[in-house]
């Protein structure tokens, strides 16, 4: 349960999650964020707090080279298997292997990675994953022909999945890849 959001302003990627670790009833405010730099990347998870951490303190992210859609469904994708699998995380059902879903952001260019990891780049330039993800993805919409800063369209999304999900809970966590 979650909701992590993502845009692309000015060549850089901005990203944006909330707190919340829900179990069944229970839910927890969590002080280790869902969304982080990782050398150039940013990432925001959702599924396992275990994949996120992976991401974030294993994972040795292959810098990008050549065509960044190739790179990114081959290299990069290879090297995230590898990780997840060497922590344990990765999962087989009928010799298909499974993750989780998260965000990725790299040279002003956001990408979306589903469970079977394939790779989304969204033409709309936003993105949300989680619980919250349809309520975020109005309110990134809705907001697109406003005058906000990144940070406003993402408090607008997170706050709007907020009101709306019993998944998804303040505080906010904001990165941005570096210029």
């Amino acid at each position: 349960m979650t909701v992590i959001v993502g845009l692309v302003h000015r060549k850089r990627v901005h990203l944006a999650g909330d707190s919340a670790g829900v179990g069944g009833y229970q839910l927890t405010i969590r002080r280790d964020p869902k969304v982080f730099t990782n050398g150039p990347y940013v990432f925001g998870f959702t599924t396992s707090f275990r994949m996120g951490q992976l991401l974030h303190h294993a994972f040795q992210p292959p810098h990008p080279e050549g065509d960044l859609n190739r790179f990114m469904a081959t290299t990069f994708i290879n090297a995230v298997r590898t990780c997840l699998k060497d922590g344990g995380w990765a999962r087989k059902d009928a010799e298909q292997e499974q993750a989780g879903n998260f965000l990725v952001g790299i040279h002003g260019r956001l990408f979306a990675i589903e469970s079977d990891y394939q790779v989304a780049e969204p033409s709309d330039r936003y993105a949300a994953v989680g619980c919250g993800e349809e309520l975020a993805l109005g309110a990134l919409h809705a907001t697109g022909s406003l005058d906000l800063t990144p940070r406003q369209r993402l408090t607008a999304a997170l706050r709007a999945a907020d009101h709306h999900s019993a998944g998804v809970a303040a505080p906010y966590t904001f990165v941005k890849t570096p210029r």
